[in-house]
C-alpha cells in the first residue's frame, strides 16, 4: 500500500468518503481546549476542517496527492489553519512533544518488532497532549491477498497500549459500535479505540 495504491484508489472514484469528520475523532475531541494538532492519514479532509474549524492548528499528513489537493480545496476557507502535507510517517518521523493531539483513525500502520514508526507518533504527543487511535474491530476486517493485507499484521489499540510506558495515563481502550454508517463495500459495525494522555 505505497503511494501509487492511494493515489489510484483515491483517482478510482470522485470523492472516497463522505467529507463527514470520524464518529471517534468528534467523541473523544470536542470538549479538548484546541492547540496544534497532527492528522496522520488525513485523506480528502474531513477530520482536519472539522479541527480547524474549532479553533485547532493542524498538520494534516497524507501519502496521496490526489487525497491532499481534495482536502486543501475542502477546506480552502482555511487559509492558514491547516498545513497540507504529503509524506510518508511510516518511514519519515514527525516533530518530537509537537503536537496537542495525535489523531490515528483508520490508518494502517503495520507492525515493526522495533516499533519505530508507532514511536515517531507517540514520540509527537506533547506532554499534556492525547493520543488519539481508532480502527475497525479485527473480526470486521478479513484478509485481502491481492492487496497483500492481513489485518493482523497492523497495531490494534491492544497493541499500542502495551507499548505505552508510566509516562501516559490511558482514558479509552475499548470496543464500540460505529457512530456513522460503514463506507461503501464494507461491513464495519464496531471501532476500536484508545485514548491516551501524555502525562510528562
Amino acid at each position: 500500500m505505497d503511494r501509487q495504491f492511494w493515489d489510484d484508489m483515491y483517482g478510482s472514484r470522485d470523492q472516497l468518503f463522505s467529507g463527514a469528520p470520524n464518529g471517534v475523532l468528534v467523541s473523544e475531541v470536542a470538549e479538548l481546549p484546541p492547540g496544534q494538532a497532527l492528522d496522520v492519514g488525513c485523506g480528502e479532509g474531513g477530520d482536519a476542517v472539522w479541527l480547524a474549524r474549532r479553533g485547532w492548528q493542524v498538520t494534516a499528513v497524507d501519502i496521496s496527492r490526489v487525497a491532499l489537493e481534495r482536502a486543501a480545496a475542502a477546506g480552502a476557507d482555511l487559509a492558514g489553519r491547516v498545513a497540507w502535507t504529503r509524506a510518508d510517517l511510516t518511514s519519515r518521523r514527525p516533530p518530537a512533544a509537537a503536537f496537542d493531539l495525535v489523531s490515528v483513525q483508520y490508518f494502517p500502520l503495520r507492525r515493526r518488532p522495533d516499533h519505530a514508526a508507532l514511536r515517531g507518533l507517540l514520540d509527537a504527543v506533547a506532554p499534556g497532549g492525547t493520543l488519539l487511535f481508532a480502527t475497525h474491530e479485527l473480526a470486521d476486517l478479513s484478509p485481502r491477498p491481492e492487496q497483500d493485507f492481513d489485518p493482523r499484521d497492523y497495531y490494534q489499540p491492544d497493541d499500542i497500549a502495551g507499548v505505552l510506558d508510566d509516562d501516559w495515563a490511558v482514558v479509552v481502550n475499548e470496543t464500540r459500535p460505529r457512530t456513522a454508517p460503514a463506507p461503501a463495500g464494507t461491513h464495519h459495525t464496531h471501532d476500536t479505540v484508545l485514548r491516551a494522555r501524555r502525562l510528562r
